[in-house]
């Protein structure tokens, strides 16, 4: 998966200047299989993932979102979906909490509010993108946890919100561990769990 800056004369994306995009705009994108996000201002385009990516993203589905849902803790989502905060309209996170308690963000097709936790999972391509670009913006709009999936590591690291707009440094798992969020605790997650039995690694 590759996260690029769309050039403004990208003959197959219309719409206004970088800089000047907006979630009306987001709105009217094509459905050609690409994920569009739009951070102050600044449309991003997102490949397809790898099958490894998509296994660890079921696999956050099976550790975090089926234990909340049966537990009535919390709703979960997976992208594409849209989920528009401020700076943030919309960004697609690969794997998305909100707690049952702040249920009122979801509503008309869309997360329009902060969810509790996002969890991004690496690709080769978007590195950058999701350790520093997404990281500072969701630390701007106030999401206070935030985890990073290391496929290539093997690794889960954990973000939490210091100050609004600032983020602590990372609490790093690594496949002998497990990590919790601060918004699900009695939730345990194996980090080895997350990468075991796929059948296709390839970045």
């Amino acid at each position: 998966m590759t996260t690029l800056i769309i050039p403004t004369d990208a003959p197959a994306v219309v719409g206004p200047p970088q800089g000047h995009w907006s979630y009306t705009d987001w709105e009217a994108l094509p459905d050609d299989g690409n994920r569009y996000e739009i951070l102050n201002g600044t449309l991003f385009m997102t490949t397809a993932p790898s099958n490894f990516h998509q296994w660890i993203v079921m696999s956050l589905v099976q550790y975090i979102g089926l234990p909340s849902k049966e537990q009535g803790l919390a709703f979960t989502f997976l992208a594409p979906i849209g989920v528009i905060m401020p700076g943030c309209d919309p960004v697609q996170p690969d794997f998305v909490v909100v707690l049952k308690a702040n249920a009122a963000i979801i509503r008309d097709g869309r997360i329009r509010g902060v969810p509790d936790l996002i969890i991004e999972v690496l690709s080769p391509g978007n590195r950058a993108y999701d350790e520093r670009v997404k990281l500072a913006a969701y630390a701007a709009a106030g999401v206070p946890e935030y985890a990073i999936v290391d496929p290539q590591r093997r690794s889960v690291s954990r973000y939490r919100l210091r100050v609004p707009g600032r983020y602590d440094g990372p609490l790093v798992a690594d496949e002998p561990q497990h990590v919790t969020f601060d918004c699900l605790p009695m939730i345990a997650v194996p980090v080895a769990d997350l990468f075991a039995g796929a059948p296709d690694t390839t970045l």
